[in-house]
């Protein structure tokens, strides 16, 4: 059996100013697997609609996110670095994709559930339909893999789902054009022209809680600023909002068993072993025994210190977006070129004359 080419794809909504979970969660994870991989790293604005239709600057909500890739270590000459809206390949895929996935499919994701709320009927059909935009993103550079947090795993679970049905729907066109690649799912032999795609979750933070309730994701749209460490905060910003986190009144465990029932506690922990790259049986060693008055200004030190070169290389590259304009209009080409090879394949699959 063959296998696909190993194809890492990921991408960050431009919806307000990035956090230290997005830098933990993804950006950092970017960065990791930039060694020994082919990576493709998107700015998801069409994605962007789905949250807020109008924005009042989404060109430099775009560049910020790109800024933040490239001041956190992603090398775009090496791999690259794009903005979704100027690959249209994108959403032409996601149309066939709408075609192949089933109603009942996208009724079982919790996401959509939780963002339209109770008044699902005013939701936007973006917004029901994007994680079907979401697997075309990958799949037509037929990724293989994505770092993403827990919270999207489901997603790539229904991207597996498309492209295993539209392998089997298609599998005789697939044949006779001689694109695919025979593969094992499971212990079946398939034919496959698109990848079953694989998360990567990993990591002592893979998901970073709110610093004012350890029971909710740290979140851009939360309304208390105290909530979130935002990547362009200074050292006062990021030393108050630490120090105003909340706890309780135990001292730190010795073992990581000590953190069960303590969100807040688990929170500032797993932000500190994902900081240092430590796990948090290490930091508890280290730390076990002690208040959070001794914990926190140690935690206030290690994220400045990780922290502070990203937000001043991100502000000099915001001082003068031609670097950044250029660089995504470069990336913007070489994505463009990629997704046609894939999109002159599938155009041949479906039957589609062009």
């Amino acid at each position: 059996m063959n296998e696909f080419k190993k194809v890492v794809f990921s991408g960050v909504q431009p919806t307000g100013n990035l956090h230290l979970g997005n830098y933990l969660g993804a950006i950092r994870k970017f960065v990791a697997l930039q060694e020994g991989n082919d990576c493709i790293y998107c700015v998801v604005d069409m994605h962007a609609l789905t949250a807020q239709l109008v924005h009042e600057d989404m060109p430099n909500q775009i560049r910020s996110i790109a800024a933040a890739f490239i001041a956190s270590g992603i090398d775009p000459e090496k791999h690259i670095v794009f903005n979704q809206s100027a690959v249209p390949q994108h959403a032409e895929l996601a149309w066939i994709f709408n075609c192949v996935a089933r109603i009942g499919w996208m009724n079982r994701m919790t996401q959509f559930k939780d963002k339209a709320g109770k008044d699902r009927e005013q939701a936007s059909l973006g917004l029901y339909a994007y994680p079907s935009l979401m697997a075309a993103d990958i799949l037509v550079y037929r990724g293989t893999h994505v770092p993403v947090g827990d919270d999207q795993k489901q997603h790539l679970e229904l991207a597996r789902d498309i492209a295993m049905k539209f392998n089997l729907d298609y599998a005789e066109h697939i044949r006779k054009t001689d694109y695919g690649i025979d593969i094992t799912v499971g212990n079946e032999p398939v034919h496959a022209y698109f990848p079953m795609v694989e998360p990567l979750i990993d990591g002592p933070a893979p998901r970073v809680m709110s610093l004012r309730d350890g029971t909710k994701k740290m979140s851009k749209s939360d309304p208390s600023d105290l909530s979130r460490i935002n990547l362009m905060d200074d050292e006062e910003a990021i030393s108050k909002k630490i120090r105003k986190a909340k706890t309780d009144p135990d001292g730190l465990p010795s073992e990581v068993d000590g953190l069960k029932g303590r969100p807040e506690a688990d929170n500032l922990v797993g932000i500190y072993a994902a900081l240092a790259d430590r796990s948090k049986a290490d930091v508890l060693a280290e730390f076990g025994g002690q208040q959070f008055s001794v914990f926190k200004p140690a935690l206030v030190d290690l994220a400045v210190n990780v922290l502070s070169p990203i937000t001043a290389e991100m502000r000099r590259l915001m001082s003068d977006t031609s670097h950044i304009d250029a660089t995504l209009r470069n990336g913007s080409e070489r994505a463009r070129a990629r997704a046609e090879v894939t999109m002159k394949q599938v155009r041949d699959i479906v039957g589609f004359l062009y």
